[in-house]
């Protein structure tokens, strides 16, 4: 009985998780159009992991969150590949066409899986790798328009999606490595990425736009929708950590293009966006890949636990009959003794 009462627990948290995830990444990109759309605010400049190193800085001087040993050289590896991360994605959206930028975001499922491997020795069954090509599939269906292709966005996308996916990879594995909670490996995490991205982030954004932040005429109604963008991204980088904490880097990749299908949706709804039967067909095709994927994965979990489960029973088995051994070994012993004696 507190067997089903942990699991129901745990499967509630599981789902708490992805739904905070997938709300407030689409909030956060429906608030960023607004924020940053040359017809909205013009504002091109992030505070994101300056919200998040404020907030996690906050949380360990309150004691909310305690600090755990993770060597220094580690976390600043971790955020060289996540910035890395970030501005890639950043060079590949305005070097690329939409469509090579869609395609590029769909290879690090992929990649993911062959890093995984390659990194961790992970192996995947056969249905998961089936369900992996429904999704890819599908989404690719209803978000791969035009396909352009060039040498200098072709080289960004490439470093995007490899730095991405070690960056998601390093989340999960550095969770388990340190047991440290996902709050806690974000809390220290975020303020060497805001640190190198307020020092290296100004001439970027002048480099590729030729803006300052000093330029820029701020008015209230721009400010609250800094403030909504920081607020929601703090909650986007929690869930995100917290998801991949709980799962994998590879089940966030998958899960994750349902965030895609709401951004499709809502866009439809709220932006009057086309909403071809191509798009229709293409969300079908992903949402049936997505449900595929997670029966799965709980197979191979249940299948794992039954293996698991058998190899314990085995070794319990083997030391029983080893004691039993010894204890009919020492009688004999004990026998063959006192007729000795007598």
């Amino acid at each position: 009985m507190e067997a089903e009462k942990k699991h129901s627990s745990s499967a509630v948290s599981n789902v708490g998780a992805w739904a905070l995830n997938i709300i407030s990444s689409v909030s956060l990109i429906i608030a960023n159009k607004h924020l940053m759309s040359p017809t909205g605010y013009a504002f091109s400049f992030g505070f994101h992991f300056c919200a998040t190193a404020f907030i996690g800085l906050v949380s360990n001087a309150t004691g909310y969150t305690t600090k755990r040993n993770v060597p220094l050289w580690e976390l600043i590896w971790f955020s060289v590949v996540a910035n890395t991360s970030i501005t890639g994605m950043n060079l590949s959206l305005m070097l690329n066409s939409v469509g090579f930028y869609q395609v590029s975001k769909l290879s690090m499922i992929p990649v993911v899986c062959v890093l995984e491997w390659l990194l961790h020795g992970k192996q995947y069954s056969t249905k998961v790798k089936m369900a992996v090509i429904v999704v890819v599939v599908g989404v690719g269906v209803c978000t791969v328009t035009d396909v352009q292709i060039n040498a200098q966005g072709s080289l960004c996308a490439f470093v995007a999606v490899l730095a991405t996916s070690l960056q998601q990879i390093s989340i999960g594995s550095l969770q388990k490595k340190y047991s440290i909670g996902s709050f806690e490996l974000l809390s220290q995490t975020a303020p060497i990425q805001a640190l190198s991205l307020l020092l290296l982030g100004p001439l970027v954004d002048y480099f590729l736009c030729g803006k300052l932040l000093a330029d820029y005429k701020i008015s209230p109604a721009a400010f609250f929708y800094i403030l909504l963008s920081c607020t929601l991204a703090v909650f986007c980088n929690i869930s995100q950590y917290l998801c991949i904490g709980r799962f994998s880097a590879v089940s966030f990749q998958v899960l994750g293009h349902m965030k895609t299908v709401c951004v499709l949706i809502l866009g439809w709804l709220l932006f009057d966006s086309e909403m071809t039967p191509k798009n229709l067909l293409g969300m079908a095709i992903a949402v049936m890949g997505m449900i595929i994927y997670s029966g799965a994965v709980e197979a191979d979990k249940w299948t794992d636990s039954k293996a698991l489960q058998y190899r314990k029973d085995s070794s319990t088995e083997d030391v029983k009959l080893l004691l039993k051994h010894v204890d009919g070994s020492s009688l004999l012993k004990d026998l063959e003794l006192a007729k000795s004696q007598g």
